[in-house]
């Protein structure tokens, strides 16, 4: 299993980080050890003191595929979640500036929570899908996946071309603008199309 993060996929979270426009997807990739399941808290990593919270739209693989057509790719998921990819920004900075590989900010231990999952349809590939974060009841990111510059189709295109994707990997594809810090004692409340579908709390 592995968890493919899309970066700037969102034109407002790439203003409110001063980023330039991609041409192409940005891809990374966490791994294993990352995965946050539903039944866990966020523990604060030691070495950060800014940690920030990044909600996404998650998708799951449900069958294995390489080089496939955006046409096909609805064939290739099994189901849709919401996920927060956890970004020491901190760490992120100091590496940026020497430009440095991202992982020691982006893949750490817990960096990538994967909320419930729920079966997905086709209709969920064409239909404008919502979210939204609250942090300790407050809304602070609302999304929806009419906004994203590459849909999830897309991504599976140009990803598979690359990774061969396989039965139980995640896609985050990337956040809207909103992203901000936690704290421990915070807690982060995720809705898609109005449900709950996570809290998570900071220790």
């Amino acid at each position: 299993m592995k968890i493919i993060c899309v970066g700037r996929n969102y034109v407002d979270h790439i203003k409110e980080l001063s980023n330039d426009r991609p041409t192409d997807p940005v891809i990374f990739i966490k791994p294993d050890t990352a995965l946050l399941d539903s039944s866990q808290d966020f523990y604060y990593p030691a070495f950060s003191k800014d940690v920030h919270y990044e909600l996404e739209l998650v998708y799951r693989i449900g069958k294995v595929g390489k080089n496939i057509e955006a046409k096909f790719a609805h064939k290739y998921v099994d189901a849709i979640g919401l996920g927060i990819d956890f970004t020491a920004r901190d760490v992120q900075t100091r590496l940026k500036e020497k430009g440095l590989p991202w992982e020691k900010a982006k893949a750490f231990n817990g960096s990538a929570f994967v909320s419930s999952m729920r079966p997905i349809s086709d209709a969920d590939f064409i239909s404008p899908i919502g979210f939204e974060l609250q942090k300790n009841g407050e809304v602070v990111q609302v999304g929806n996946s009419d906004l994203m510059i590459w849909n999830i189709a897309s991504l599976i295109e140009d990803i598979s071309q690359y990774f061969t994707l396989k039965t139980g990997d995640y896609i985050f594809t990337g956040t809207p603008a909103g992203v901000g810090p936690v704290v421990i004692g915070d807690v982060l409340s995720g809705h898609l199309q109005g449900n709950k579908l996570f809290d998570l709390t900071i220790k």
